[in-house]
């Protein structure tokens, strides 16, 4: 009866850390509904085999005439630049070897995005663009340890006048901004990392069950919408109602069905039916 009694008390202490490890930002409710009118395109209104490819100005001008928000991704050039590129490489979407911080900027401009004649455009450009016109998702682009981005892009955002929020997979560009731009609607990007298999390890456990939202409390939860159904994610939303992004949503099929799971919704591929979310 004893080894019961403890085991009891073993399981109730585990379960009552595994929810405060999950536990996101509770306050900051204003801020987060701001977002949910609107649905974003997927880095851009873009479209790969045309002249407005993605995290290009081209799409970036298209989404905003067309009314949608926008999802970019951040990240620095070799000179500490911030452009909006999302692959590390450049092979994909350039067709050059190396990465992104292996270029300065001026280097990164000879680049063209597929076949267009579109170049890597720079944070602070795709910014002047936007106007504050829609409002933006802006992924920070984090290879490890270095979150050397993220004062260098809030440097610029924080001279922007639209709205805007920041998301990330690494945990230390969300810790950054808890740190040091509290006020910042913040989310907490994740997938079904070895539900997937292609990633294994502790790391990938931890990050794939949000087991580090207590340390970074995030506004928002980001996660893949194949995997709606990771416990962690659905009892941050339940429980907790935190905001919840689906991406990427890539069929009108896709995303009726993310509907009643998803608060946020970043589609590519295809043109919902209406362009208000909520």
């Amino acid at each position: 009866m004893v080894i019961l009694y403890v085991l009891a008390a073993a399981a109730a202490v585990v379960a009552v850390l595994y929810f405060l490890a999950i536990m996101p930002r509770l306050s900051h409710r204003s801020e987060r509904i701001k977002f949910t009118d609107v649905y974003y395109a997927h880095r851009g209104l873009h479209d790969n085999a045309s002249e407005a490819p993605e995290n290009s100005l081209a799409a970036f001008v298209r989404a905003v005439k067309a009314g949608y928000g926008i999802e970019m991704d951040i990240q620095l050039s070799k000179d500490r630049i911030p452009v909006v590129f999302h692959d590390f490489t450049l092979k994909r979407v350039c067709g050059k070897e190396g990465k992104v911080c292996d270029y300065t900027y001026q280097e990164l401009k000879e680049f063209k995005l597929y076949n267009s004649g579109e170049t890597i455009p720079r944070f602070e450009d795709v910014l002047k663009a936007v106007g504050g016109r829609v409002p933006l998702i802006v992924e920070l682009k984090v290879e490890w340890m270095d979150i050397s981005v993220c004062p260098l892009a809030d440097a610029l955002l924080q001279d922007y006048r639209g709205l805007y929020c920041i998301e990330s997979f690494n945990p230390l560009a969300i810790l950054w901004y808890r740190r040091y731009r509290n006020d910042v609607v913040r989310g907490q990007l994740s997938d079904g990392f070895l539900k997937s298999g292609e990633f294994k390890g502790i790391l990938y456990f931890f990050l794939q069950n949000l087991l580090l939202n207590w340390v970074t409390k995030p506004d928002f939860v980001a996660y893949n919408h194949k995997y709606a159904d990771v416990a962690a994610r659905k009892l941050c939303r339940s429980l907790y109602r935190n905001m919840a992004a689906a991406w990427t949503i890539k069929s009108q099929e896709e995303l009726e069905r993310a509907r009643s799971k998803f608060d946020i919704f970043i589609f590519d591929s295809f043109i919902p039916d209406e362009k208000i979310a909520g």
